[in-house]
């Protein structure tokens, strides 16, 4: 998708459902700057301090680590998650962040908010197992997951070297997905200048 120059800067959030030092799935995340047109960047969130949800907890002052992942969402134009699956289905730790993410109810950061889903895993599915839950979490929380093909990295292991990604077909891939999120992304916002036109 070809950006005008005139584009206000695009800011993605990536997040991994993996807190594993070598995982795959933030090796992939951390190798789409590269893919992005000049006019967007992404920055990853890490799911490492983030307490498993407490609703004791979910109040006036939530912790720290929760403020901080609120608000790198709500400063997003647009999600990557990248998540691996575990017995056929999505990671706690990615779950967990979504529930901590989607309150309050039906008017969190997420509420709109353009997300792209992407799976990766050793095995030869890509963990496309896991896209299903993840969708329907996110649709619990009314974000807007991207309606396209799904990025299912199989065998992802031999697709990296050094903490990147370097597989050109998974790239390529990964290339046209990321310009279908800001696709949706610029969508939206032409769509929220008319109605405050038209306001």
């Amino acid at each position: 998708m070809a950006l005008h120059a005139s584009t206000p800067d695009i800011r993605l959030l990536g997040i991994s459902g993996s807190i594993r030092r070598e995982s795959h799935c933030t090796a992939v995340l951390r190798s789409l700057q590269p893919l992005l047109p000049g006019s967007a960047s992404i920055e990853l969130f890490p799911l490492d301090d983030i307490p498993l949800y407490n609703a004791d907890l979910d109040g006036d002052a939530p912790p720290t680590a929760v403020v901080r992942l609120k608000n790198a969402i709500a400063q997003a134009n647009g999600l990557v998650l990248c998540s691996p699956e575990y017995n056929y289905g999505m990671p706690g730790v990615l779950k967990n962040a979504i529930d901590w993410a989607s309150r309050p109810g039906f008017a969190s950061p997420l509420k709109g908010k353009p997300v792209l889903i992407a799976t990766a895993s050793p095995g030869t599915a890509g963990g496309v197992r896991a896209q299903a839950q993840i969708r329907d979490a996110l649709a619990a929380t009314l974000a807007r997951p991207v309606v396209r093909q799904h990025v299912a990295i199989a065998n992802v292991g031999t697709r990296i070297r050094d903490g990147r990604l370097v597989d050109p077909s998974t790239l390529d891939f990964l290339r046209v997905a990321l310009a279908d999120l800001l696709q949706d992304i610029a969508l939206l916002d032409s769509a929220a200048s008319r109605s405050a036109g038209q306001g």
